[in-house]
């Protein structure tokens, strides 16, 4: 495995992007496929003590290499049970580096490149293991006031197919606090992805970007809280758009229309294609998939499906013929999923299940 340095480093963005609609062209079909998957693993710790373990992943409360190695096989063999296999996946809630270069090795499958982020000191951070190669990497911890975020962004630049884009892997903030109270350490989170989207995009406008991973926030977080506050992720209809102003300083904003560009937000406003939004009336396309069809989500929390994971896609996967997005599958099946239909949590006790969460797969198409 080829070895990537290891990330952590201090940034605080504050800042908006611009970015312009455009026509979509006429479709192709795909010849090839770039599949990734986003997957909140529920605390993945290795064998040893490090001294930031949470105490049931200590050696004194029976934690072992042993059990640690059966983890990562349990997880690999459910990868590998996927369909369409995953070249890119997107991990939450690992503990290091090593981890993702054992899960790597476990799968079999030329993983070969690899990131990982935390901040110092954390218990648990997040990271990339690809079949392509990861061109360059940057964390973003971002700092609002006296919060911290609890996990950096990363970014990381990919080469697929000579193609290349950028994914924003992320695990914001959890409501653990309060909904409201901890929204703008979420919201921090966001305004950093604008920030450096920003950027991006005004050096290299045709590169397409992702936001992907646990953002702890559902697609229509607006609506399930009222529609009076701004949220780190907000739709594009006029009731967020007149709440949130004319400044889009601190939320992303999410939208089913495809390709996405903002309808009820000013023309120079951030808006990402989400599959878990519906489209509008008339813009439905029986060729992209969506997961506004289903009503159910990736986690299962009080009685309630959430979607709180995400892939949020720019306007470029539907605009450029050479990428181009086909759709958006839950693994909503065993071994990922108990006997009823949820998510099969990992049992430290008994050794038992995977996650409480569910992944997402994402699968572009590279025409010819």
């Amino acid at each position: 495995m080829k070895k990537l340095r290891f990330i952590s480093l201090f940034c605080i963005y504050l800042a908006v992007l611009t970015l312009s609609g455009c026509a979509e062209p006429e479709k192709q079909a795909p010849s090839r496929t770039v599949t990734l998957m986003t997957w909140n693993v529920h605390n993945l710790f290795d064998g040893k003590d490090d001294g930031y373990e949470y105490a049931e992943f200590l050696q004194s409360s029976g934690w072992s290499d042993e059990k640690y190695k059966s983890r990562i096989n349990s997880i690999s063999s459910a990868i590998g049970q996927t369909s369409p296999l995953p070249d890119i996946i997107l991990l939450q809630e690992i503990e290091s580096l090593q981890v993702l270069e054992d899960l790597a090795l476990s799968l079999h499958r030329g993983f070969s490149w690899s990131h990982f982020a935390n901040n110092p000191g954390a218990a648990i951070g997040l990271g990339i293991i690809s079949r392509f190669p990861l061109l360059d990497a940057t964390a973003h911890t971002i700092t609002v006031g006296n919060d911290t975020t609890p996990r950096p962004v990363l970014e990381v630049r990919v080469s697929a197919m000579e193609n290349e884009f950028v994914i924003f892997i992320c695990h914001w903030k959890s409501k653990i606090g309060g909904d409201d109270a901890t929204e703008k350490v979420r919201r921090a989170s966001a305004r950093a992805i604008l920030r450096r989207s920003r950027e991006i995009l005004e050096s290299e406008p045709e590169i397409g970007i992702i936001v992907a991973g646990d953002l702890n926030l559902n697609h229509d977080e607006f609506s399930r809280r009222g529609s009076n506050v701004i949220c780190a992720l907000l739709p594009d209809n006029p009731y967020s758009a007149l709440l949130a102003g004319a400044e889009q300083k601190d939320f992303i904003v999410i939208t089913g229309d495809i390709p996405p560009k903002p309808r009820f937000f000013p023309q120079d406003a951030i808006v990402f294609y989400s599959p878990w939004e519906p489209p509008a009336e008339n813009q439905f396309d029986e060729d992209i998939k969506g997961l506004w069809e289903l009503e159910k989500g990736t986690y299962f929390y009080r009685n309630n499906w959430e979607t709180i994971d995400h892939f949020l896609i720019s306007h470029h996967f539907f605009s450029n013929s050479n990428l181009q997005y086909i759709n958006t599958l839950i693994a909503d099946y065993p071994p990922f999923v108990n006997a009823g239909g949820m998510p099969f949590a990992y049992n430290v006790r008994t050794g038992s299940g995977l996650s409480d969460h569910l992944p997402l797969v994402f699968v572009l198409g590279v025409g010819e």
